[in-house]
């Protein structure tokens, strides 16, 4: 990190506290300003997700390799569709071939076969990767579920991929006491947490 950078990630951990503890100053209705250093406001024009990632991940062609440049960014989002869409970007910019994952979707209160694999394919429930979760080597990625906690696999373990077999993804620790062990993760089954999504 530039001296810059650590600058205002110190900022954005001192407000990041203060929010956590309730002494941020709101207003009227509660609601808590965002500083302009970490903002990036809209204009509305069509690469403003561009200017985002360029922002946040700056010089990415020649630091996209740095595990640590990697994991020492982020850009947080509101809606799954938001992720889905900078992931997108994001995949499409890292050099290399693209693999892709396939999830095996079924709905288990469906006796009759009433809703089929393609139609569950093009659901997203809240806490669910999509139906084709596409990689490329060097990239960073969050795990969404305890896997193994005692061995650093926790939900927000920040990882990222070095590798690919058919079942599994080989990916490396980035963070946390594990940092820099290589681990496997594997196809797990999954249940979306909102059970009242849908009525399957």
């Amino acid at each position: 990190m530039q001296a810059s950078e650590v600058l205002i990630y110190g900022r954005v951990c001192d407000y990041l506290l203060r929010v956590g503890n309730g002494t941020e100053e709101a207003d009227d209705q509660g609601n808590i300003l965002l500083p302009d250093d970490i903002c990036l406001p809209s204009t509305g024009e069509v690469d403003d997700l561009e200017k985002l990632i360029n922002h946040v991940f700056p010089s990415l062609d020649d630091n996209m390799s740095d595990s640590n440049y990697m994991t020492s960014r982020a850009i947080l989002s509101t809606t799954n569709d938001n992720v889905d869409k900078i992931n997108i970007r994001m995949i499409e910019r890292f050099h290399g071939d693209e693999v892709i994952y396939h999830s095996f979707d079924s709905a288990e209160d469906d006796p009759y076969g009433y809703y089929a694999p393609e139609f569950l394919n093009v659901l997203t429930p809240n806490g669910l990767p999509p139906h084709a979760l596409k990689l490329k080597l060097n990239c960073p990625v969050i795990l969404l579920r305890n896997i193994d906690p005692a061995n650093g696999l926790c939900n927000g373990t920040r990882l990222v991929v070095r590798g690919f077999e058919r079942n599994t993804i080989d990916a490396e620790i980035m963070i946390g006491q594990h940092a820099g062990r290589r681990v496997f993760l594997p196809r797990i089954p999954l249940c979306p947490s909102d059970n009242d999504m849908f009525p399957f």
